[in-house]
């Protein structure tokens, strides 16, 4: 199964997945690490990880608590 996220505004929305899919958790997880600041520069205010179509976590959000 592949992993992806589901890029999100704050009300739930969805207005993308990430542009590519991963072979495992760790792999998502890691390219989120790297790109969840352009994400956010981009308006995307948080994400869903998905396991094919099923939600494994989220939504997280990608701003600063507050």
């Amino acid at each position: 199964m592949a992993w992806s996220w589901r890029l999100e505004k704050a009300d739930g929305q969805e207005v993308g997945r990430s542009e590519e899919t991963f072979t495992t958790q760790a792999d998502a997880e890691t390219w989120l690490g790297e790109t969840w600041r352009g994400l956010r520069e981009e308006g995307v205010d948080q994400v869903t990880l998905l396991e094919g179509e099923s939600v494994v976590y989220g939504p997280m959000s990608l701003h600063d608590p507050d």
